[in-house]
């Protein structure tokens, strides 16, 4: 697959001892998940490495019906694995919601309701004010502390190596470094058509294809696990990369 990138002078790689396995857009879809794990757990046994990192790029949540559980999924993975946990354009929503109930007004059109009930609350399709406030504080009563823990601690990108990963990509003409939230959590077309090399190889989700693809200055490993049951994870060890 690096065929596509031969033009820069050198290869992206990561330190030598490392590997990655960069997890796509979840979006509530917690039984691929668990697949995905299953597939890294047999890869690293059959294949040992001194320094395993498992990156995933954000939206755990919405539109899938398995929002709690993929969290809970993650959370209990982290205690037992070096992990990357990045936030998505979708978490921001979630801890919005409990400061401004009035979000659920956009929010219920990217999956929001089947968030809140993934937590056992029972939202009407189209809340007026006064639900959803009301259902902003039972959320926020019946949101385990462990969760919310989870939402607040989430990070906005990450680098190693010769690669940077992110939800949904950067903003072109400014420094990886001095990147805005708004870029890292929202951007598409401005990133999508630039066709220059960053900085660093990025690699990012957020705008679902049917396949991996592999460009010469990005990555794109959303492949719309929700709708089409394929959850993308994508292996980096020094200069070589493959789709578990």
């Amino acid at each position: 697959m690096w065929n596509l990138l031969k033009t820069r002078k050198h290869e992206p790689s990561l330190p030598h001892g490392y590997r990655v396995y960069a997890i796509g857009d979840i979006h509530g879809r917690e039984d691929l998940l668990f697949e995905v794990f299953g597939k890294i757990d047999r890869h690293e046994r059959a294949h040992p490495c001194a320094q395993p990192i498992e990156i995933y790029l954000g939206d755990y949540v919405d539109r899938g019906p398995g929002s709690r559980a993929t969290v809970d999924l993650l959370i209990t993975r982290r205690r037992v694995c070096d992990t990357v946990l990045l936030s998505g354009n979708h978490e921001t929503y979630v801890l919005e919601f409990l400061r401004e109930p009035k979000v659920l007004g956009a929010w219920r059109h990217y999956g929001g309701i089947e968030t809140l009930m993934s937590y056992g609350l029972r939202p009407s399709l189209n809340p007026d004010a006064d639900e959803q406030a009301a259902l902003s504080a039972q959320f926020a009563s019946q949101l385990p502390p462990d969760h919310l823990d989870f939402y607040q601690s989430l990070s906005l990108s990450f680098a190693l190596g010769d690669f940077f990963f992110v939800h949904a990509g950067v903003k072109p003409g400014v420094h990886l470094e001095d990147q805005e939230e708004q870029d890292l959590l929202w951007i598409r077309e401005e990133f999508l058509f630039h066709e220059d090399r960053y900085e660093k190889m990025i690699v990012h989700g957020h705008t679902p294809v049917r396949e991996p693809e592999f460009r010469r200055n990005r990555i794109n490993i959303d492949t719309g696990a929700y709708a089409t049951g394929r959850l993308t994870c994508l292996m980096i060890e020094d200069d070589r990369v493959h789709i578990l």
